[in-house]
């Protein structure tokens, strides 16, 4: 009697049955049309909420003959709030409207409780909106709260007056925001030589820290064509 000296064949994988590879399909289908239409569904719905808010503080201050909300049209309100404060900066760029903001910046200093929150708004949105404020816009990596553990801030100055004599080192102002509402956060002054400026943009920053850290901006050095291999 012969012996049998042929190889087995190899085991073939186990195929999962049909229904299941048909309902793992249909979920990856739909949770990719949910990354695909939630982000526009979204912004399209906080911008309609935007739009009928402003028809709707702006609609009573109109006659309802020439209400234009009244023929159908929707977004007045939005245009005409555009339309005001346009009118208004270049009123105050000329020397009566700098006379007029001086005496209102005057009167608000003066009152007790309402100068402390004039006086950061204004600073807070002059920083933001003005164009030389260039420190602004860098994002840097700190190593917080505690060493081994880097995250993600940004610089928005360096400190000066009482703060700037307090420091025998170059210090810098960085911002730690909160995820994902980067809003709210913490100031912290740190030495320059210990703040990791990055080349990423103030958005692509943003967009990581609201995204908690999934929306990844890409290396600028790995995308340049100069960049080393």
């Amino acid at each position: 009697m012969t012996s049998d000296n042929s190889v087995p064949p190899a085991a073939e994988p186990e195929k999962l049955p049909w229904h299941l590879s048909v309902l793992g399909r249909l979920r990856a289908y739909f949770f990719a049309g949910i990354l695909v239409t939630a982000p526009v569904s979204i912004t399209f719905y906080i911008a309609w909420k935007f739009i009928l808010f402003m028809d709707n503080s702006v609609s009573p201050l109109i006659p309802p003959t020439l209400n234009p909300k009244n023929w159908g049209i929707p977004g007045f309100g939005l245009v005409a709030v555009v339309v005001s404060l346009t009118l208004i900066g270049a009123l105050t760029a000329g020397f009566a409207g700098r006379m007029l903001v001086r005496l209102y910046d005057a009167i608000l200093e003066r009152m007790p409780v309402l100068r402390g929150i004039y006086s950061a708004v204004k600073q807070i949105f002059e920083t933001m909106l003005a164009q030389k404020a260039n420190a602004f816009r860098e994002v840097a990596l700190i190593e917080y709260p505690r060493k081994g553990i880097w995250t993600l801030a940004f610089i928005t100055g360096t400190p000066t007056g009482e703060l700037g004599r307090c420091f025998d080192r170059e210090m810098v102002n960085v911002f730690v925001p909160t995820t994902p509402n980067p809003t709210s956060g913490f100031l912290l002054f740190l030495p320059r030589d210990e703040v990791r400026v990055l080349d990423m943009s103030v958005e692509d920053g943003i967009k990581m820290v609201v995204s908690t850290g999934i929306l990844t901006p890409p290396d600028k050095a790995e995308l340049s064509p100069n960049a080393a291999s």
